[in-house]
């Protein structure tokens, strides 16, 4: 059983950080590949970045490139997702989403199909 707990959500203020942690349990964690995502209110969810578990290739959301940073640690178990230059439109619940399959398979996984976790609030004040 794969279980994914998100972490490190909370308030900033526009222009500042975070860093998100999502703690991921079960086996064989560096053969998959992992992804963020974010859902506003009202509307649906948004892929944010992905890194690929055989290569350790990152891809971004244009919205979010040059100011977010996707990381792993093998070791720990955990996924991060390292955020810069927050912004207001930046505000959402962030999931982070996991399977064994290819990066670009998670990209566009729908919430019914490989391990999601809660999610953690972020709230970006201006």
């Amino acid at each position: 059983q794969v279980q994914l707990v998100e972490s490190g959500g909370g308030l900033v203020q526009a222009g500042g950080s975070l860093r998100l942690s999502c703690a991921v349990s079960g086996r064989s964690f560096n053969t998959m590949s992992m992804g963020w995502f974010r859902q506003a209110p009202w509307k649906d969810a948004e892929f944010v970045a992905t890194i690929s578990g055989t290569t350790g290739l990152t891809s971004y959301a244009d919205s979010v490139k040059g100011r977010f940073t996707i990381s792993r640690d093998n070791a720990k178990n955990t996924l991060y997702l390292q955020m810069n230059s927050l912004k207001t439109e930046d505000t959402a619940v962030y999931l982070c989403a996991a399977g064994y399959t290819t990066a670009q398979y998670i990209r566009t996984m729908g919430r019914g199909n490989g391990y999601w976790g809660q999610g953690t609030q972020v709230t970006v004040s201006s």
